[in-house]
């Protein structure tokens, strides 16, 4: 097990760039099944779960070679089916949510596949009923080995149908739309999640033959195609590590800037964070952020109320970075409510902060009150452990800012998001050191 040992309250500065998107490149990496023809995907970030993801696909059978530093050719025209009955896969999907975003394709163009019960985040219920009732209206027959946690879905012909989904799930969506692309006829999924990943799993699908349209929208159409083409993609800068840098630099007071963050996939995370009073300042297509030398104010609602952040579907604000604004309101000047509706574990790690000194309220396991310091009260060094990818970096924020020295054990969880993460922060004048425990 490895560990981060952090000197905080240093000032950091300089640039920084992001890294390929993490959620995009699980639902692209799965696209790559579709087809027997090579796919180039440039910008894949090297993290665990990616990883992961790439030795799964790589045990299936797909030839993957590495062209150059993030950039990865896939050729499935092997493709061994067996390995999807084995104890290996059963290891290697549990340790991986997005292992479940193999099967849609597997099932378009095999007539089968299976998937152990995913493991990842320790977050609160992650259902797979959105899943598996959509590939059922496409014609899937589902069955469930409790014994061995299998997930299983057969078809001998899968056709169009019309499908609405019970909730905007993100790898719901991409399952599906990976499915419907290869059935016979029209497809349409209401409800269906627009982030701009499922934006790009759609416009590489389009490029590779397929026919998808109302890409942006909740409403897709997919008119099923016979066959599937080559082709090459480049993914994103990831968005959730953008919002993160966004909240390192104001809890340190830190003059940091983002190189290349495409800012017309950002939604309203620049102005949800402008919300909290960090000025977040677009040159070209990089981020820059002032030293908050004088702290940040939280601008309450024009009738005085206390402002609320809470997470929604695209174009809403996103929960993975609910982590991040907790822990930055931490040191406004102001008060905040954070309403995380998706997730009932997510906000339980807030214990670790107020025994950083961080005043804040656990409303219930979704809600927390935030009542900031104003940076006229430092938090507090500790040791701390890393329950889940986000909230691990928020952690690991607000250690860099608290005076003194901290431990953050259980760092494989924020390894599993983030690309190097205590290499780049040394560039950026951190003080932190990866240590084996």
């Amino acid at each position: 097990m490895e560990s981060f040992i952090i000197e905080g309250g240093q000032p950091l500065k300089g640039s920084i760039k992001p890294q390929g998107a993490k959620n995009e490149a699980l639902q692209i990496l799965c696209a790559t099944l579709l087809t027997s023809e090579p796919i180039v995907v440039n910008n894949i970030p090297n993290i665990l779960d990616v990883n992961q993801l790439i030795q799964i696909l790589t045990n299936l059978g797909v030839e993957i070679d590495k062209i150059s530093e993030g950039s990865y050719r896939f050729r499935s025209n092997n493709i061994n089916l067996d390995y999807l009955s084995s104890n290996n896969f059963k290891d290697d999907g549990q340790r991986l949510r997005g292992s479940i975003m193999i099967v849609g394709p597997l099932l378009a163009r095999f007539g089968k596949g299976s998937v152990p019960r995913p493991g990842g985040d320790k977050i609160g219920r992650r259902r797979l009923d959105t899943h598996f009732e959509g590939l059922i209206k496409l014609g899937a027959k589902f069955s469930q080995n409790k014994k061995s946690s299998f997930y299983n879905v057969e078809a001998n012909k899968l056709n169009g149908a019309d499908i609405i989904l019970d909730e905007a799930s993100v790898t719901g969506t991409a399952n599906i739309i990976m499915t419907a692309v290869l059935s016979s006829g029209r497809t349409t999924i209401y409800n269906a999640a627009c982030e701009p990943y499922v934006q790009q799993l759609c416009k590489m699908l389009n490029k590779m033959g397929a026919k998808i349209s109302g890409i942006g929208s909740n409403y897709l159409i997919v008119d099923g195609v016979e066959k599937l083409y080559g082709t090459e993609h480049t993914i994103l800068p990831d968005m959730i590590e953008i919002g993160s840098w966004i909240g390192l630099a104001a809890m340190t007071k830190s003059e940091i800037t983002i190189k290349n963050v495409n800012w017309n996939q950002l939604g309203i995370i620049p102005g949800t964070f402008k919300k909290l009073g960090i000025n977040v300042v677009k040159h070209g297509e990089d981020l820059f952020i002032p030293a908050h030398k004088n702290g940040y104010e939280i601008t309450n609602y024009i009738d005085g109320s206390i402002l609320t952040i809470s997470d929604s579907p695209w174009p809403g604000f996103t929960p993975d970075l609910l982590s991040i604004i907790l822990v930055v309101a931490s040191q406004a000047r102001g008060s905040v409510l954070i309403h995380q509706k998706m997730f009932e574990s997510r906000l339980f790690f807030v214990d670790k902060l107020i025994d950083m000194g961080a005043k804040i309220i656990l409303c219930d396991p979704h809600r927390a009150t935030v009542i900031g310091h104003d940076f006229e009260s430092q938090l507090k060094a500790t040791t701390l452990t890393s329950p889940d990818i986000r909230a691990g970096v928020s952690l690991l924020i607000a250690a860099l800012s608290a005076s003194g020295k901290s431990t953050i054990h259980n760092i494989e969880q924020i390894d599993r998001g983030y690309e190097n993460i205590d290499g780049r922060l040394k560039k950026l004048g951190a003080k932190i050191k990866r240590v084996v425990t």
